[in-house]
């Protein structure tokens, strides 16, 4: 049973389209790397997906017992975003809002998925230090431990790796398949194509030409292959 189904979506602004006629959906268990040009509508998707903006047309499905609130979302990070002055404790932390209701305070159980989480991205000596003093991949394992206390079920990620040394990046990639294996859905927009190829289940390409299949059926159609052979930039 898909746990998230996209039907006829039509997204942009100010009633202006930027995709049309896009079809999806998404099982549990997938592993989906959204690609495409600059400016195709990737980042667009996702705030889509969140409920953060509404779709032009068309409508957006949850199923398989995944509500909307349970969806962690890792975003591009900003200048501001990296230079913010808290501790990795309350960053991490802060992922457990949405569940907090109008109680405001965390309690023992959300305290206790943050530290299991902290562990989980090899975090946790660090609860102590000021974020914005972390290196870049280390500032993305206390986001992607914040996200993952939003959710058991699936993470968007959009580009999580931009901006990462080589190294950095391999280990952010090692650590988002595993929480694939663990039974957590992705959706990640990524403007690596070889990321996609090495690690995701199915892609969707969106561009002048959509296209929405597994990586096998991807690579061995016309447009994974102009993507692949560097035809599409920024793919």
């Amino acid at each position: 049973m898909s746990q998230l189904i996209c039907k006829d979506l039509s997204l942009g602004y100010d009633g202006k389209a930027i995709v049309k006629g896009l079809n999806f959906s998404v099982d549990a268990g997938t592993y989906l790397c959204v690609v495409g040009e600059n400016g195709s509508g990737k980042s667009t998707l996702m705030r889509t997906l969140l409920g953060l903006q509404l779709p032009l047309h068309g409508e957006i499905i949850t199923d398989d017992g995944l509500r909307p609130n349970e969806i962690g979302y890792l975003p591009q990070q900003t200048a501001a975003q990296k230079d913010f002055p808290a501790s990795v404790w309350e960053v991490v932390l802060s992922g457990c809002q949405s569940g907090c209701g109008l109680r405001p305070f965390y309690n023992r159980a959300e305290k206790q998925l943050a530290v299991e989480n902290m562990k989980k991205m090899g975090i946790e000596a660090l609860a102590r230090r000021c974020y914005r003093e972390l290196s870049g991949g280390q500032q993305q394992r206390v986001l992607l431990a914040r996200a993952l206390n939003a959710t058991r079920k699936m993470l968007l990620l959009d580009e999580p790796v931009a901006g990462l040394d080589p190294k950095a990046t391999a280990e952010m990639y090692r650590t988002i398949a595993a929480l694939n294996r663990e039974g957590i859905t992705i959706i990640m927009i990524s403007h690596d194509l070889s990321a996609a190829i090495a690690y995701a289940s199915h892609v969707l390409h969106i561009g002048k030409t959509l296209f929405f299949g597994s990586k096998q059926e991807y690579l061995q159609s016309d447009i994974g292959f102009a993507a692949s052979e560097g035809d599409e930039p920024n793919a």
